[in-house]
Formats: C-alpha cells, sequence, structure tokens
C-alpha cells in the first residue's frame, strides 16, 4: 500500500458548523462541448461530508474532459478525479490533510495544492488562507536521528557540489557511515523513509510536508499518526 498525503494550515479560526455549512452548499457545474457536439456537465463538489467531534473529513470531487485513443483514434471522455480531505485541530492549530488523487484512467490532473487552494475559496473567499507547511532539514535530522535503526532511505538537496542537485542514501546502517556525515556538509535533508516502530508502519516525509504510507495500514490510523505524531514538527 503507497498511500501521499500532502499537510497545510489552515491560518483563519472556524468551527465545524462553518465548515459544514460553507462546504455542502458547494457544487460548481460548468457545460463543455465535445467535439461530436455533444454537451457535457463537468461538475465540482464535496462528497462524503462527516463531522466527528472537532474534525471535519469530506472528498473533493472534480470532473475533467480527458482523450483516449480508441481504434485508432483519440476519443473525448468524461473522467472524475477524488482527493479525499480532512480538518482538524491539533496543537492549537487547525490542518488541512489531502490524500492524493485518485482516478480510473490513472492521469492525474488534480493535484494536492489545487485542492487546497479551492477550498481557501469555498471557505473563505479568498486565496492563500490555507497554506503550506514546512519541516526544517534540522528537524528532520532529528526525527531519523533519533531511531537511527529506523531509517532506510534519505535524500539531501540544495547541494553545494557543482553539478550535483540530489545526493542520496539507502540502507539499514546510514547514520552510523561517514558518508552521511560527508553529505550532512553539503546538502540539506529532503526526504526521509523510516520505520515508525511503535505503530508498525514506514513512512516517506518531506521537508514541505508530504507523508507518503508503505505499509498496510488504514487510513484512519495513518492520518492519527500525522496528527498525533508529526504536526508538532511543523516550523
Amino acid at each position: 500500500m503507497v498511500l501521499p498525503v500532502k499537510v497545510f494550515e489552515i491560518k483563519e479560526e472556524a468551527d465545524t458548523v462553518f465548515l459544514v455549512q460553507k462546504l455542502k452548499s458547494f457544487r460548481e457545474d460548468e457545460p463543455f462541448q465535445a467535439e461530436s457536439g455533444e454537451t457535457v456537465d463537468l461538475v465540482t463538489e464535496i462528497l462524503d461530508l462527516k463531522i466527528e467531534d472537532d474534525s471535519v473529513s469530506g472528498t473533493f470531487s472534480k470532473d475533467y474532459m480527458g482523450t483516449r485513443l480508441f481504434r485508432r483514434e483519440t476519443v473525448e471522455t468524461p473522467v472524475t478525479e477524488e482527493a479525499p480531505f480532512w480538518i482538524k485541530k491539533a496543537r492549537d492549530r487547525t490542518f488541512l490533510i489531502v490524500l492524493a488523487p485518485s482516478t480510473a484512467r490513472g492521469v492525474k490532473k488534480l493535484l494536492s495544492g489545487t485542492v487546497a487552494n479551492r477550498l481557501s475559496r469555498v471557505l473563505f473567499i479568498k486565496p492563500g488562507v490555507i497554506v503550506e507547511t514546512r519541516i526544517s532539514n534540522e528537524t528532520l535530522r532529528e526525527l531519523h536521528e533519533s531511531n537511527p535503526a529506523a531509517t532506510k532511505l534519505i535524500w539531501f538537496d540544495d547541494v553545494d557540489i557543482p553539478g550535483v542537485e540530489k545526493l542520496c542514501l539507502a540502507g539499514p546502517d546510514i547514520v552510523d557511515t561517514e558518508l552521511y556525515h560527508e553529505y550532512l556538509k553539503h546538502g540539506k535533508i529532503w526526504y526521509v523513509v523510516f520505520e515508525v516502530q511503535k505503530r508498525g508502519i514506514v513512512v516517506g516525509i518531506t521537508r514541505n510536508f508530504v507523508v507518503t504510507l508503505f505499509s498496510r495500514s488504514t487510513i484512519n490510523e495513518f492520518i492519527n499518526y500525522i496528527l498525533e505524531d508529526l504536526v508538532t514538527l511543523v516550523e
């Protein structure tokens, strides 16, 4: 199982009643005339809206016109992409978590950032209320060095060696190698994959707070892990 999510922060206060009212009433219809002359109604809406305690969850759904090859001809066809999301308070801050969009055709147009920007407009009538979150290089280093045996892979970026953009180390004893400490002198930690032993899962996390689950777990358990253990790392 590979589940990637991206974590954003909502910078304005809003209670769950306000959030649900705004999200529940949102729907956009966009007529699209295909080359065949047929008019297709493309819909953007929020589905599966739920309230649980102090959290709101739902699915951002958006229709697109896509193309596919049928008998050596390109045929236009409507496609729906869906991105589940969660809005929840943690550590006196409000976070939005967006799961990578899914589509039956495997070609994704809907990005997590697009969902965040659209929800910002739906909820607060303006962009920029829902913003990116960041984790510092130092914090990522402390996170994986606190249990070095669990670290499986590290990517470094912002490398100062001419002609080198990224560096990577993989293996069971990365932190104990001279090469690891040499790379720290030349770059910043961008991405770490490690085992969370107390939860029995393997995850990867980047500085711009994309978290990917690489092992078996329920989605709710994965989201709870992010809210309980990882949001404290946000700058």
